[in-house]
């Protein structure tokens, strides 16, 4: 569905795909499955990342092995480092092949400075950066030739359009790929992008993945199971999210299903699995 909706690459096992809830072995078996399955149609980009930097390297270096295009790489979380421990715990993954360094520091605790990016950006390996910081951060790069994707999807018209991100890598994208495509290659569309605020307001109503995992099973595309610590949003969430598919057009979503509010008990939740 992301292939059809002109979608460029996906990433696999990252935060919106539950890498951190994953073992390192199921982890790269779906890293290595999404390549054979459509490593010739669309890049696949492995979440290889890790607060260790010797977990980083072994999991960089079994991603290539299956064939992966592309690591995206977290600062060290929680065990936060130094400015200089950065640019070692990044130099030490950048040989492997092509990397994307993930700057989110509301969930890693940490922001990644611009002199550790521009530390790093000799590396011919560096295909990038996704900046959650917001806009100026995004120009500091873009100014110095840095190829930047925005990590927010409620500013990414704006930092592809007005500050030069190269595009965004998007959570709303798992449920509207072709007007996520549409917001960031087919020119300035402030309409658009007024109309798909709201979607991304709600998914982010609690912290993500719990909507888009709420969502896509209120599509039928995706089971009603989840792994704790998440669970779906509350009934008047569900509520509110089959009035945004009617409003934004059920045809741009994924999937054929018609949207449900779906019962509490259709929910599977699951701590051991």
């Amino acid at each position: 569905m992301q292939i059809e909706g002109g979608s460029e690459g996906v990433i696999v096992g990252g935060t919106t795909g539950e890498g951190h809830l994953m073992s390192w072995d199921e982890h790269i078996m779906l890293i290595g499955h999404t390549v054979n399955c459509f490593g010739t149609r669309i890049k696949v980009i492995g979440n290889t990342g890790s607060n260790s930097t010797r977990e980083a390297v072994h999991a960089t270096e079994q991603g290539f092995a299956v064939g992966m295009h592309a690591a995206l790489h977290i600062n060290p979380y929680y065990g936060k480092t130094s400015t200089e421990g950065l640019i070692s715990h990044f130099e030490a993954v950048l040989p492997m092949g092509p990397t994307i360094i993930y700057n989110v520091p509301s969930r890693s605790g940490q922001d990644i400075p611009p002199q550790v990016i521009e530390a790093l950006s000799g590396y011919s390996s560096l295909a990038g950066v996704k900046e959650c910081v917001g806009h100026e951060r995004v120009k500091c790069y873009t100014d110095k030739g840095i190829t930047i994707w925005s990590g927010n999807d409620d500013e990414c018209h704006d930092s592809r359009w007005k500050y030069g991100a190269t595009g965004v890598i998007s959570v709303a994208s798992n449920l509207v790929p072709g007007l996520m495509r549409n917001l960031m290659y087919e020119g300035e569309n402030a309409l658009l992008n007024e109309k798909l605020l709201p979607l991304m307001k709600w998914l982010f109503c609690q912290p993500n993945p719990i909507a888009l995992n709420t969502a896509l099973a209120q599509l039928g595309v995706a089971r009603p199971v989840f792994r704790l610590p998440y669970v779906p949003l509350l009934l008047e969430k569900r509520i509110e999210f089959v009035r945004i598919v009617e409003a934004i057009g059920r045809g741009n979503f994924v999937g054929q299903k018609e949207a449900r509010v779906l019962n509490d008990d259709d929910f599977v939740l699951i701590s051991r699995y």
